[in-house]
């Protein structure tokens, strides 16, 4: 029996706009008893082909689009098409010249769930649904083949999203050889540290690359305050633009050793104007507030507050309450890099949720920048879940 997948009446339209999603609730039947990861037809309640997916039964979100062309099946050259095209976008928007970048953005790439990181010769992959785990031994022989100058491929499928796909954890060695415990990587003149068999997503965060710059300019001379610091990127550059101090604050021990490791990789290591704080964030920023202490810069980049929309409207006060803290610690005219990674945040509620933080505070302020994903990171206009970083540049009065 044909698989193939039948939209109820009405549910098309998103589907007819591009968007790659199917949910459950919009499904009137299935036939051909399809597998988990088997590619199925989509088709509108009177039997018009719309598109071909993954098929994911354990999945709220029950089928991923891999294309639109009813012409176009999903085997091999598919993914080496896919591949290629999305190593040649990195290519145009100057990739080539960064050691690390990422090489397939999931859904903007037209590979859903799927997720490649590049750290100079090696890859750090995350197969995120049942699609691209079906097909992760021929995604891997791809790039192996496609990527030039590769030695090896890493696997870091241990993201929550799998769980929610019914999937086990997965990480190891995919293909070839292992990095070496001490591999760096260098980004915009400063040197970090790697582990990608244990480091925070694939194992760093690529997405802030062009964010941190704006320290630069800000740092000199003044106290700054990097929270959530994980590897301390933000808080080197501003050591290295000229800081008066510089704290490094992570809840995670990790964290914090990772962050000393890597201002010691960049020749700031007994350096006075440099302190770290292994503590919780929201606890520490009240202990600051009730001593007085203020800084002329704050960083806060916490880690996702919502993984999904139904636990918005809770992360919503946690942002509030954490931008609120570091409002009130600012020095005037000091400046707040206050960022969201949670996919179900959109930048007009985090503005929204930052203005009255900020009215709170009883502090007036400007908004002099504003910052997204970097463009390795792309967005599909016809997927607006693929905006997930959202941030602000605060300078208050």
């Amino acid at each position: 029996m044909e698989k193939c997948l039948y939209l109820a009446s009405k549910r098309d339209a998103s589907l007819r706009r591009g968007h790659p999603w199917i949910f459950s609730g919009a499904i009137h039947r299935v036939t051909g008893a399809p597998a988990a990861g088997e590619t199925v037809d989509v088709c509108s309640a009177d039997g018009t082909f719309l598109a071909r997916a993954a098929y994911s039964p354990n999945s709220q979100i029950r089928a991923r689009v891999w294309t639109f062309d009813k012409e176009e099946s999903i085997q091999g050259a598919f993914f080496g098409r896919r591949i290629s095209k999305a190593l040649a976008y990195r290519e145009a928007i100057g990739c080539g010249k960064l050691e690390a970048y990422r090489l397939i953005h999931g859904e903007a790439d037209g590979l859903p769930a799927l997720i490649v990181d590049k750290y100079g010769p090696y890859l750090s992959c995350s197969f995120l649904a049942a699609g691209p785990e079906a097909w992760k031994k021929t995604i891997v022989e791809q790039l192996a083949q496609l990527v030039p100058g590769v030695k090896g491929i890493y696997e870091r499928s241990d993201a929550d999203a799998r769980r929610r796909e019914g999937l086990e954890i997965s990480d190891g060695l995919l293909w070839g050889e292992m990095p070496p415990e001490d591999f760096c990587i260098k980004e915009n003149g400063v040197v970090f540290r790697m582990d990608m068999p244990r480091g925070h997503k694939t194992g760093t965060y690529l997405d802030q690359r062009e964010n941190r710059l704006a320290i630069d300019r800000l740092a000199s001379g003044k106290s700054v305050l990097d929270c959530c610091c994980y590897s301390g990127a933000f808080g080197i550059r501003a050591a290295k633009a000229g800081a008066s101090s510089v704290r490094f604050l992570d809840y995670a021990p990790s964290a914090i050793d990772l962050a000393k490791t890597n201002v010691a990789l960049n020749g700031l290591e007994g350096d006075s104007r440099i302190s770290f704080e292994q503590a919780d964030m929201f606890q520490q920023l009240r202990k600051y507030r009730d001593a007085r202490q203020t800084f002329d810069v704050i960083v806060l980049d916490p880690p996702k507050f919502a993984a999904t929309h139904g636990q918005l409207l809770k992360a919503a006060h946690g942002y509030k309450d954490v931008n609120l803290l570091a409002l009130k610690l600012l020095n005037p005219g000091g400046t707040l890099l206050t960022y969201s990674c949670s996919a179900a945040m959109t930048p007009e509620f985090f503005s929204t949720i930052l203005a009255e933080a900020l009215t709170d505070s009883h502090r007036t302020g400007r908004v002099v920048q504003s910052f997204s994903q970097a463009p390795d990171h792309p967005r599909s206009l016809a997927f607006p879940e693929g905006h997930y970083l959202t941030g602000l540049e605060i300078c208050v009065e």
